[in-house]
């Protein structure tokens, strides 16, 4: 694997990882059709343990079946595939080796009324499936935020050690946010850093929105420019440590393809390093899906 300067600069970002982190974060970074480029585009199918197999999976019935997954992240030419630990497994032995998997070691559910995940997976369990990465969730603004965070110091520094990557799935959440504050442009830049400040190599954080969700930032935020898309995401990625750690961002729920594109140019020109989108995806018919991310791949690379 010849690693574009692209890829060596951004590897130079991440002074204190050592080898085996790095070659991993290495082999998500050349993967697929935007390989080489610094961009990425992560299938996760982490939805049945968020909203329920039928809501997630009922739209496009092939996509109850594992293999579906590892098959379109495969075809499609994405960046890696990130899922819980049933789901990894039940494919694990057919694709090894065909795509980096991410596993995301947390996950809560629809049954449940806490702003908490629970922890389901291990980073023996990342080793031993072969994975590239572990993936964990944060709720910033949940009254279990610390506990989250002592729960990701403890899985980071065993991931780290045993040369794993460390994405962080960032959603602020809690009881001094509606819905909207959860995506508003102060949150997630907040969010954004907070993933930062946790030791992230690859930070998730949502699609932005032009709205302030604490009122203490408001005036800070009176020189910053929020008009668009594009300055929002520019803003999150420079709340990254000024661009030196990978921020990509969430497909959020199903949209019309137009709307859907329209964002990613906004996140392409804010400077995001790509995008990791799931019910978009396996929602759709599998034809239908490809030609999608193809168009969102070409868009990344500045051709749509």
């Amino acid at each position: 694997m010849q690693l574009t300067p692209e890829i060596k600069k951004i590897l130079g970002y991440y002074e204190s990882d050592n080898p085996g982190t790095k070659t991993n974060l290495a082999r998500i970074l050349m993967q697929g059709k935007l390989g080489g480029t610094g961009k990425l585009v992560i299938l996760p199918v982490d939805q049945g343990f968020e909203h329920g197999p039928a809501r997630s999976f009922a739209p496009n019935p092939a996509a109850y079946d594992p293999h579906y997954h590892f098959q379109l992240a495969l075809d499609a030419g994405l960046s890696a595939y990130a899922a819980p630990l049933g789901m990894i497994e039940a494919a694990a032995a057919s694709f090894a080796g065909s795509v980096p998997t991410i596993l995301k070691l947390n996950s809560s559910n629809s049954l449940a009324t806490l702003k908490d995940q629970a922890v389901t997976g291990t980073v023996a369990d990342a080793l031993r499936l072969g994975c590239s990465a572990i993936g964990f969730t944060i709720y910033p603004g949940s009254e279990y935020a610390f506990e989250q965070m002592e729960e990701l110091r403890e899985l980071s520094e065993e991931a780290k050690a045993a040369g794993l990557v460390v994405v962080l799935w960032s959603y602020p959440r809690g009881p001094m946010l509606d819905k909207a504050g959860e995506t508003a442009f102060d949150i997630c830049a907040y969010a954004a850093h907070m993933a930062a400040l946790c030791g992230a190599h690859i930070i998730k954080v949502k699609p932005p929105t032009a709205q302030i969700g604490l009122e203490a930032a408001r005036k800070a935020y009176e020189g910053i420019d929020g008009t668009t898309m594009s300055a929002r995401v520019k803003h999150v990625v420079q709340s990254c440590f000024a661009g030196r750690r990978i921020v990509v961002f969430s497909g959020g729920e199903s949209k019309g393809l137009d709307g859907l594109y329209e964002e990613i140019r906004g996140l392409r020109d804010g400077g995001s390093n790509g995008s990791i989108i799931g019910r978009n995806t396996f929602q759709r018919p599998r034809e239908e899906a490809l030609a999608m991310l193809q168009t969102i791949i070409d868009i990344y690379l500045n051709k749509a």
